[in-house]
């Protein structure tokens, strides 16, 4: 009767799950950038949607200042900007990702309801807050770039709730492509998707308010109205961008780097060798002495198939 072809012995599960720690440390160093991400971007869409919590009443984009919309070189500018205050201007308005609020000194007074694929339109809210009949005079340059703030905006409100529902996922599909490099590709491409829609925001919000505030500063001049970028929103979406493309890195290496539970079980790869012990041998090393061992010998004793 023909020889029966001998089977590898598998290792343990012991000695499976250590064999392959060192995917399970990148899985799990993947899952925590996501987790990073996540966590920021949450922070980035809940800032400055209440004025009655100063940590996120303190995480806006953009902010307009329009408390010494007198120069303090024209006589009696005190007294003209409290007339100000009078007919319905507030000293700064800021803006967050669902609304805006405004405030008097360093105080809120103030957060608008917030509304979905929300944009910040300076020229409504203050003639809106104005006495009837009273009206304020805005260079040309800044109402020709409401066009863009409005687009912009919208494209960054999708991007930004597009990518924190992304991260949260990967959480928890990064951890299972431990098990194969297979499933580390399709949750590779999930996590490319959380990487770009997280970084198009961030680029897309940076140059947005960047410009806007550079076409104020330059054109407002002539009415005094200055306007800056929320430094701590800025950081908040760039370290989520950061974690986001980090993860997506990570995972795309292991795609194609270190050994899965599933190459162990082939054989197709040893893993840690330092994880075998008490006589274990890696599959990978036994089909390999079993395809030498089932060569034949042809003449002077040279090895054929």
């Amino acid at each position: 009767s023909p020889t029966e072809k001998p089977t590898p012995q598998a290792p343990s599960k012991s000695t499976l799950k250590s064999a392959t720690r060192t995917r399970l440390l990148f899985a799990l160093f993947t899952s925590f950038c996501f987790l990073t991400s996540l966590v920021f971007l949450i922070l980035v869409e809940v800032g400055n949607i209440s004025s009655k919590r100063p940590i996120v009443g303190s995480i806006w984009f953009f902010k307009l200042s329009l408390a010494n919309i007198v120069p303090q070189t024209v006589p009696n500018a005190v007294l003209i900007n409290s007339i100000a205050r009078t007919l319905g201007l507030h000293d700064f308005y800021q803006v967050g990702l669902w609304n805006y609020c405004e405030g008097y000194g360093e105080k809120i007074e103030n957060c608008s309801k917030p509304k979905t694929l929300y944009w910040f339109d300076p020229v409504e809210i203050i003639l809106s807050e104005l006495l009837s009949g009273a009206t304020i005079a805005l260079p040309r340059d800044i109402l020709t770039a409401l066009g863009l703030v409005r687009d912009a905006s919208h494209w960054m409100f999708a991007l930004f709730l597009t990518a924190a529902p992304l991260s949260f996922l990967c959480i928890f599909l990064t951890p299972l492509s431990i098990y194969s490099r297979l499933v580390s590709l399709p949750i590779a491409f999930l996590s490319f998707l959380s990487a770009l829609t997280t970084t198009a925001a961030c680029i897309i919000a940076t140059v947005l308010f960047i410009i806007f505030r550079n076409i104020i500063n330059s054109q407002g001049a002539d009415i005094n109205i200055k306007a800056s970028v929320g430094t701590k929103m800025f950081a908040f979406m760039w370290v989520a961008a950061a974690g986001a493309i980090v993860g997506w890195l990570v995972q795309m290496g292991m795609c194609c780097c270190c050994a899965s539970r599933r190459d162990v079980k082939k054989g197709k790869k040893v893993g840690r060798r330092s994880a075998y012990h008490d006589g274990e041998v890696p599959i990978h090393d036994q089909l390999q002495q079993m395809q030498r061992g089932g060569r034949k010998r042809g003449w002077l004793g040279r090895k054929k198939e």
